[in-house]
């Protein structure tokens, strides 16, 4: 007779090696929005790689993704709202002070990301957060 505790663990002794791999179904330009279409799982796991294909599907890719091959998590991000030399409007918020201008974004980016800016009215250099709305918020506590 078997014990119930060896019964449970001969039950999930086969699920524990079991785990599947997201690859790309074909090959995919950074820049490109993932759609159910552009992913498909593999038996087997692979360290680094994304197991669920959920995790990839809205997402855009930041590299180029080779079909046949493992999506690592740092290979796809947030789709990008901001493009390179686009106007944006920049924000600075510290206590009760707010102040508001246009810059450049400098680089391309997601809800999120951290990019570089110009100040259009300074013509200084900053770091700021993008916004859901769009914005690049600079300042303490991006």
């Amino acid at each position: 007779m078997i014990r119930p505790a060896l019964a449970l663990i001969l039950c999930l002794s086969p699920l524990a090696g079991q785990a599947d791999t997201v690859l790309a179904a074909r090959t995919l330009r950074a820049e490109t929005v993932i759609s159910e279409q552009d992913v498909k799982l593999a038996p087997g796991a692979v360290p680094g790689a994304l197991d669920d294909p959920l995790l990839a599907v809205g997402m855009e890719a930041r590299v180029a993704l080779y079909a046949g091959r493992p999506i690592r998590p740092e290979d796809i991000g947030p789709p990008a709202i901001v493009d390179r030399n686009q106007l944006v409007p920049l924000s600075y918020h510290a206590g009760g002070l707010s102040i508001l201008t246009e810059g450049r974004a400098l680089g391309r980016g997601g809800v999120g990301d951290v990019i570089r800016v110009m100040n259009l009215q300074s013509r200084t250099t900053v770091t700021g957060r993008i916004a859901n709305d769009g914005r690049v918020v600079v300042g303490p506590g991006l």
